[in-house]
């Protein structure tokens, strides 16, 4: 999950977020909250849907379930930017909801294969 998001966020920081967001984005990369927010949610990633998939599903269930909970994750914090900020655009929204579903999705199954092969 990690080497995709720092893809991702390499590829479209200056793309899109700095355009789009301008000021309201930091001069300089704050390591530590970085790094709790992995934590926190590589933590979801497998409570909420790749150890359920090892328990009655598969890789299908991981990567629904990922897709799932990046959907509501990464909507949770948009949604409310952009209902609580004075700019927040809806273009960052709809990319974000769509990256944060695909990457879940992925880290999802793909941390249930990983322990599918450890656990056989």
């Amino acid at each position: 999950m990690l080497a995709l998001d720092i893809i991702w966020l390499s590829t479209m920081a200056e793309r899109l977020y700095r355009p789009q967001l301008g000021d309201l984005l930091a001069d300089d990369f704050r390591p530590v909250p970085a790094v709790a927010f992995y934590l926190v949610y590589l933590s979801g990633v497998v409570y909420f849907a790749a150890l359920p998939a090892l328990g009655d599903g598969g890789w299908r269930k991981a990567l629904l379930n990922g897709a799932l909970l990046g959907l509501v994750c990464y909507g949770t914090y948009d949604l409310t930017n952009q209902a609580t900020l004075r700019h927040w655009p809806a273009l960052v929204t709809a990319l974000d909801l769509m990256w944060g579903s695909f990457l879940t999705a992925v880290a999802s199954a793909s941390g249930y294969s990983a322990a599918k092969r450890f656990t056989s």
